[in-house]
């Protein structure tokens, strides 16, 4: 247990927020141990996992609990289909490389996706026309009022867009332990529809791709779209694709044009990265935080001295914006804290 603990490099944005205090728990006895001390000592609590996906806009005046829960472990469930389950510390990128390394199919879609295993479920990751509940099957997690644990299957976990039960009403109730997800070991079902995939692999020369070819386009476009965390401080998309009803997006179109939605039943999801751009943030910076230049979605600490309030309130005058032009007020899908 530490005191008084920066948290700069434990936060993909890199702001330098202080926890009250901190600890880094490897097994779940030592996690109950520290849930118990704060208890005892009546302290609220933040989970980081690999701190991709928060903005500390503050110092955390209670305990911050890293977990760095690792394993990962297989089972074979008949001819084609395997049952792997990684524990919730392992990153997230290195798992989906060790199971295309095995040859296991389902994952490589989400390769290079930033953060740990434990929060995968929680705001159900998705991109290039896979989300986490396509293969998910059951995670086991930890009641923190009474310290027992569960198991959630997929119905259970009640997936949506970016959204599950842990971030409605099961939020602050769990802590995902261990996530099992159904993977292919033979006839693999290969997504290449979804964004630049197909461009990359006639790039690449791949006719006939592999699980193995996906993953590597996937890794090419999000590297020559997105900032690498470790060289500018960002979290990836910072805003949710807003999805509004047909009959709105139909009066958009009168008034621009060229305005992109992809169609859903009497929905239409609007890229935001769109919207943003429309609105003139695109490579726009104010002070220490700038909006991306290849992906106006990101946000970045573009000189690595941002605080976490300059980042809240500079992705404050995007939304603004977009709802003054479109009438859609974007979400942020960052956990702000």
């Amino acid at each position: 247990m530490q005191e008084n603990f920066s948290l700069k490099p434990y936060n993909t944005f890199g702001v330098d927020a202080k926890a009250k205090y901190f600890a880094e728990v490897s097994t779940t006895d030592e996690l109950k141990d520290v849930l118990s001390f704060s208890k005892t000592n009546t302290l609220p609590l933040l989970f980081l996992g690999g701190g991709s996906n928060v903005l500390l806009t503050k110092d955390f005046d209670g305990l911050v609990i890293q977990l760095n829960l690792k394993g990962i472990s297989e089972e074979v469930l008949n001819e084609n289909e395997i049952l792997i389950t990684a524990k919730a510390g392992e990153n997230w990128h290195e798992f989906v490389m060790h199971c295309l390394d095995k040859n296991f199919g389902g994952l490589e879609n989400l390769s290079l996706i930033p953060g740990n295993v434990g929060t995968s479920p929680m705001q159900n990751i998705g991109a290039y026309g896979t989300e986490i509940k396509d293969i998910f099957v059951s995670c086991r997690v930890l009641n923190l009022k009474t310290l027992e644990i569960a198991l959630f299957n997929l119905k259970q976990c009640q997936f949506g867009y970016r959204d599950s039960i842990f971030k409605q009403e099961g939020k602050g109730k769990y802590v995902i332990l261990e996530v099992s997800f159904r993977l292919t070991m033979k006839n693999h079902r290969i997504k290449t529809e979804y964004g630049a995939i197909k461009t990359e692999l006639e790039n690449l020369n791949i006719e006939k791709p592999t699980i193995q070819d996906v993953s590597r386009a996937v890794i090419n476009i999000r590297q020559s779209k997105l900032p690498d965390p470790k060289q500018i401080g960002n979290a990836g998309s910072f805003f949710k694709n807003p999805t509004i009803p047909l009959t709105q997006f139909q009066e958009l179109q009168r008034k621009f044009e060229n305005i992109q939605g992809y169609p859903n039943g009497d929905f239409v999801k609007v890229p935001a990265g769109w919207l943003i751009e429309q609105c003139g943030w695109k490579g726009k910076q104010i002070g220490n935080v700038a909006s991306h230049k290849l992906q106006s979605l990101v946000i970045i600490n573009a000189t690595g001295e941002a605080t976490g309030k300059e980042i809240f309130d500079f992705s404050t005058e995007i939304i603004n914006s977009v709802k003054e032009k479109f009438g859609i007020e974007l979400e942020r899908e960052v956990n702000i804290i």
